[in-house]
């Protein structure tokens, strides 16, 4: 059985799985997005960080069951259509 510890969390104390944290250019690897794609995930607050030693870790199981925002329009929103201008003969 894999020993949890607590650790800080954006001032929020919780149990961590210890064996699941990763570095965050791990995490990058593991995605297939550069380090810096990551860091602005954690900065919307799409993945949440645990700093611990100094070092800010994500957990594994988090960034592989990852669901990026989809663009486009909301659904049930659907876009009007751009009235077509007629064209006059010359």
């Amino acid at each position: 059985m894999a020993s949890k510890k607590k650790a800080r969390d954006a001032g929020a104390t919780e149990n961590v799985d210890m064996t699941d944290l990763i570095t965050m250019p791990e995490a990058a690897v593991l995605r297939g997005v550069t380090p810096a794609a990551i860091s602005e995930l954690v900065r919307r607050g799409r993945l949440r960080v645990v700093e611990l030693f100094g070092r800010r870790l994500v957990s594994r199981s988090e960034v592989e069951s990852f669901e990026p925002e989809r663009k486009g329009w909301p659904k049930g929103k659907a876009r009007k259509p751009a009235k077509r201008r007629s064209r006059k003969a010359a």
